[in-house]
């Protein structure tokens, strides 16, 4: 029966081998064993690599689909947004305001003063007693060694500490503490030459340790569960993170740590320590002493530049007044009064939104500074501007020193090393006598700036609002100016030169062909001890113009400044 099995198989095959295999033939072949399966004929072995290659294309088709997606993922999350300044703005200020509320629910601007600790006798004589019982407790130990029924007896007297037990309970300790106690017993009489140290060590293994820390603990717990409520802080007038004015405060101590919120948070809360040991809140309602209009030729606010912040003038020519700063004490009341004018001007800007003039521009006058070997007073002024950096950040938008002598630039590093910001420090800039003018109007307009410092801001009759028209003069040249005059009017005007050292003349010429001239202003010499500014008006009684002329003989060019207005003689 196996060789005719044998046969059929045989001619199973054979017959595929005549015949070329199809996919059909393939998946139906004759139940045979593989084992007996002969090797596969020519046809075969081409029709199988047809369905392998088949098989690896499909399988590699798939393998790449995924993978393709996986680098277009890829490539997605390498295309990281970076977010925009503004952004990363937002979100420093959300993460500061966290920590600030998180320190105003703690407490933490308030830090609570240290606490005294006073021992009472009282408190001191259980401590002794206690150390005395327990040294006379080892001394008996040692001395006389007690059988350990009777010390445990002593023990459990000894304990005010724990709850008393109940019968059952001591029963049941009884009994557990028996069989110790009779094998201790019958091992001391049957060896008689036991030590007393084994005794001890069988005493402590049945005492219980003691101790008292569980008193403690909650003593402390109940400490810690009383509420506490938020603490309430005002910075500059105005209520943190109960005021949407307060966001614009908390990014100057933002921008000033370079928006590390830690050391932002450090800075606040000591400008807040600050704040309440000087008691600034009521500086600020406190009445000016006498010496405060000398301090306000000194330091004063006038004007603003031409952005809209307001512009504060101080002037270090006045350190010079023996009178004024000849002792700690003046100086210390000067900076008192400082405090309170910096204070005065925080307190009128407008906080309610980034946009808006939140900082001032300080223009210092070296023109008569004292000289660096006056130590003492330079480490006045050092410690004086370190304070306003620290209690009163970015509120400088630009610094102006001008009028610096010729030996304070190359001392420039050491005094710009006392602003540590390196912002406050890029808005720093420095002009010498000639470019002072210059610089000034660089940023602020000349209406804005007072007449001490080149400006034409005095006048009563002119107001800030009226423009100031700049002109240049050149070297031995002559300059002219018309302000016309169309109807009967008063015709008002200010002039100014810098650096003066040139003839003015002014008249006033009709409209009319063949009128007469009139002489307004002869012409004369202007010289840098006259009065710096000319001012001067003419009622005009019919149309004409007004007529400056301005003769410059110098071999240097020489700037104008004017203004003008007309005022009808209805309004009169």
């Amino acid at each position: 029966m196996a060789q005719e099995e044998a046969q059929k198989s045989a001619d199973v095959v054979v017959v595929s081998a005549e015949k070329p295999m199809t996919d059909k033939e393939v998946t139906v072949p004759a139940p045979v064993p593989e084992k007996e399966v002969t090797p596969p004929v020519a046809s075969e072995e081409k029709a199988v690599p047809e369905k392998d290659e088949k098989a690896t294309v499909e399988a590699e088709a798939e393998k790449s689909a995924p993978v393709k997606e996986e680098e277009e993922e890829t490539v997605v999350a390498e295309k990281v947004i970076v977010p925009t300044p503004e952004e990363l703005e937002k979100k420093a200020l959300e993460e500061f305001k966290e920590l600030v509320r998180e320190a105003l629910n703690k407490r933490e601007f308030t830090p609570p003063p240290p606490p005294v600790k006073e021992e009472k006798p009282e408190d001191k004589k259980p401590a002794e007693e206690s150390k005395g019982e327990e040294k006379t407790e080892e001394k008996k130990e040692e001395e006389t060694p007690a059988v350990p029924a009777q010390e445990e007896a002593v023990k459990t007297e000894e304990k005010p500490s724990e709850p008393a037990a109940t019968p059952a309970e001591t029963k049941s300790e009884e009994k557990a503490a028996a069989p110790v106690t009779t094998e201790k017993a019958s091992g001391a009489e049957e060896d008689g030459t036991k030590t007393v140290e084994a005794i001890e060590e069988s005493i402590v293994s049945v005492t219980p340790p003691e101790s008292t820390a569980p008193v403690v603990v909650e003593t402390t717990v109940v400490a810690e569960a009383e509420p506490v409520e938020p603490e309430e802080v005002s910075i500059y007038g105005v209520p943190l993170l109960q005021d949407e004015r307060s966001d614009v405060i908390l990014l100057k101590f933002l921008r000033a740590r370079d928006f590390k919120v830690k050391e932002a948070l450090t800075m606040l809360k000591n400008t807040v320590q600050w704040r309440k040991e000087n008691k600034i809140d009521e500086l600020v309602e406190a009445e000016a002493g006498e010496e405060a209009s000398e301090f306000e030729k000194m330091v004063f606010a006038h004007g603003v530049d031409k952005e809209g912040h307001v512009v504060i003038y101080s002037s270090y020519g006045e350190f010079q007044n023996k009178e004024l700063f000849s002792d700690k004490e003046k100086l210390n009341k000067f900076l008192n009064w400082r405090i309170q004018l910096q204070e005065k001007c925080v307190r009128t800007l407008d906080f309610t939104s980034p946009d808006a003039k939140s900082s001032f521009v300080f223009v210092s006058d070296f023109r008569n500074a004292p000289g660096l070997g006056k130590r003492a007073l330079w480490q006045f002024i050092r410690r004086a501007v370190k304070q306003f950096e620290d209690n009163y950040p970015e509120f400088a938008t630009r610094e102006l020193f001008i009028n610096v002598p010729w030996w304070y630039i190359p001392y420039y590093k050491t005094f710009g090393s006392i602003i540590t910001s390196p912002r406050t420090r890029s808005k720093m800039v420095l002009a010498g006598p000639s470019k002072s003018a210059d610089t000034i109007f660089k940023y602020i307009s000349p209406e804005q700036v007072p007449v001490k410092y080149g400006g034409l801001s005095n006048d009563i009759s002119l107001t800030t609002g009226d423009t100031v028209i700049e002109a240049i003069v050149k070297p031995a040249a002559k300059y002219t100016i018309e302000l016309p005059a169309s109807e009967a009017c008063t015709l008002s005007w200010e002039l100014r030169v810098l650096g003066a050292d040139v003839s003015y003349g002014a008249q006033f010429e009709p409209t009319a062909e063949g009128s007469y001239v009139v002489i307004v202003s002869k012409n004369r010499k202007i010289g840098l001890t006259d009065e710096p500014v000319i001012t001067n008006s003419f009622k005009v009684g019919e149309p004409g113009k007004i007529v400056i002329t301005i003769d410059n003989q110098t071999s240097k060019k020489k700037k104008v400044l004017y203004r003008f207005k007309t005022q009808p003689m209805s309004d009169l």
